[in-house]
């Protein structure tokens, strides 16, 4: 069972598995697939071809693109100076990767085509084309790195 409000607007052939959360005036696209347990809160807009992995919490305010890779446990954040009453979303731009149980403070961008690997606490905008990775999250290496990087492991 989830909750889905009737203020969200979902696009075609959108998958939304068990436990999941969608909040008021969200927009998903359309082919978006979302994990169990996920937490979509509100204001949010999904772009077409976006996988949201499980027990993936989405602040209020946030924007993520197109062709968006979001693995399990990820937090983004919504208040940059807890407690306050001002809070903002986080922006991730098309063809981005997180990896699991990534936290993203509120306000951060993270531009087309990043990397942001498991486990990073990303606590300032990622440049375009960019791996970051640690805590706080540092940049290692550019995307294309990275994308040669996984074809080698992919034919090993």
């Amino acid at each position: 069972m989830n909750f889905i409000s009737d203020k969200a607007k979902i696009g075609q052939d959108v998958k939304i598995w068990h436990f999941s959360y969608i909040g008021d005036n969200v927009e998903i696209g359309n082919n978006v697939k979302i994990g169990s347990l996920a937490h979509i809160d509100y204001d949010v807009k999904i772009g077409d071809n976006t996988k949201i992995e499980g027990q993936v919490y989405i602040s209020p305010l946030s924007r993520i693109g197109k062709n968006v890779f979001i693995g399990p446990g990820v937090v983004l954040t919504n208040d940059p100076y807890p407690m306050c009453d001002k809070m903002i979303g986080v922006t991730i731009q098309d063809n981005a990767v997180i990896g699991a149980r990534a936290v993203i403070k509120a306000g951060v961008t993270v531009g087309k085509n990043s990397v942001v690997a498991m486990g990073a606490v990303v606590t300032r905008d990622v440049p375009e084309d960019s791996v970051v990775i640690g805590s706080p999250a540092t940049i290692r290496y550019t995307r294309k790195e990275y994308d040669k990087k996984q074809k080698q492991w992919l034919e090993s």
